[in-house]
């Protein structure tokens, strides 16, 4: 499993994304992902499945410091009282002294980051979070937050596919020593996974189409994935990215898909976009 190195982090590439995804049947995907070999799981305090993803955590024969767990505070929940407490009922829920990662979920336009990173910066040397970072900060958001915070920001997890230009956010995270971490890695199925680029080189590679675009994102610089699924026989096919490599033509060609500017999430409450 390939590894990515980010200001201090040792972040697994591929990750399970848990949105959506509540009860045992959550507790239940995590375990078989665990016991498959995933030793990076997200999730985030709006998910309302920590308890579900803390329960699978515990009852793994898995010691802790081999697993690399996210959590993310809700944009809501950023001034820093409220912050304190997000981050002690996401552990509590969690059933965890610590999480790996911290995140601030999405930016809040109304409470200042001056405010939020500072209070971030206090979970970790709280010990309740080994690192920290953000979620859904576009390059103006990320510069200010790396300047205002004292520890190193590890990741941005932003939402990244074939079909979402997003090199100016990955420039930023690179330049910052940060990792890239992409969420609706594959577009959410549908037309991505039909494009010719995608499925030649699917037929080339003797892959599923998914396994190309994930291939896609892992072979970047600074790029992890964390891809969603309910289905166990899809966690097997999703992590067997790393035997095979696209070679430059085909990268070129999926990261051309770029130009169809198509995101999936995106909200009143969502920042400023980089435009292209």
């Amino acid at each position: 499993m390939k590894i990515l190195h980010a200001n201090g982090a040792a972040m697994p590439a591929i990750g399970l994304g848990t949105w959506t995804l509540r009860g045992d049947a959550c507790t239940e995907l995590v375990s078989h992902a665990l016991e498959i070999g995933y030793r990076h799981v997200d999730t985030a305090a709006s998910y309302e499945n920590e308890a579900d993803v803390g329960k699978a955590i515990r009852d793994a024969a898995i010691p802790r410091d081999q697993l690399f767990l996210t959590t993310k505070i809700w944009w809501t929940e950023l001034a820093p009282a409220d912050l304190e407490r997000s981050t002690e009922r996401s552990l509590k829920l969690l059933g965890l002294d610590y999480v790996d990662l911290l995140l601030i979920h999405w930016p809040n336009p109304d409470i200042p980051l001056a405010q939020t990173i500072p209070a971030l910066n206090r979970m970790r040397e709280r010990g309740l979070t080994r690192h920290i970072g953000v979620s859904n900060f576009p390059t103006r958001l990320i510069e200010e937050a790396v300047r205002l915070s004292e520890a190193p920001l590890v990741a941005n997890q932003v939402e990244y596919h074939p079909y979402l230009d997003q090199d100016k956010v990955l420039a930023a995270c690179r330049a910052n020593g940060m990792a890239m971490v992409s969420y609706c890695p594959l577009h959410r199925g549908g037309g991505l996974l039909e494009e010719p680029a995608v499925t030649a080189a699917a037929a080339r590679h003797g892959k599923t189409p998914a396994q190309i675009v994930l291939r896609w994102h892992v072979q970047q610089e600074g790029v992890a994935v964390i891809p969603r699924t309910s289905r166990k026989e899809r966690l097997a096919e999703n992590a067997a990215i790393f035997d095979f490599s696209l070679d430059a033509a085909e990268m070129e060609a999926i990261g051309a898909l770029r130009k169809a500017g198509k995101r999936i999430c995106d909200y009143a409450f969502s920042p400023v976009w980089d435009t292209p």
